[in-house]
């Protein structure tokens, strides 16, 4: 496994969403690790009425598709991970960083605080991780 992706890059990826005409460089580090959590994140999003998803259909797709893997980690080992990283109230980017970290690959993220706080991001995407805040003129 290359890199993790997070939830956000697994449904554009399936959806084939324009938005990842941004991301071409993507595809070289297929085939793309997808963590367990994000098939749960998937279906909570779909109970909240964010998106349509029909399960244990959706998931056995994912599983069966060869762009991705499917990785687990044991539980233990992810919440033991999880633990110190309180820059995040969201359960799902907990795990997902604490997924990443256990398995020491980079995870593919562009949400704001993740892109922030967690130190295992692909290269591609750390360049504009953070910018440098300007003061006035002199």
């Amino acid at each position: 496994m290359k890199v993790l992706l997070d939830t956000h890059f697994l449904l554009w990826i399936l959806l084939d969403a324009r938005r990842l005409a941004e991301y071409a460089w993507l595809k070289r580090y297929r085939p793309w690790g997808v963590s367990p959590i994000s098939l749960l994140e998937i279906q909570f999003l779909g109970e909240a009425g964010k998106l349509t998803v029909k399960n244990p259909e959706f998931t056995e797709a994912v599983l069966a598709d060869p762009r991705f893997l499917v990785d687990e980690v044991p539980l233990l080992i992810l919440i033991r991970h999880a633990l110190p990283l309180d820059w995040t109230r969201d359960p799902f980017d907990r795990l997902l960083a604490a997924h990443s970290t256990a398995r020491r690959v980079s995870l593919c993220s562009v949400d704001s605080r993740m892109r922030a706080h967690h130190t295992l991001l692909v290269p591609e995407l750390t360049s504009s991780k953070r910018r440098p805040k300007r003061g006035p003129e002199a």
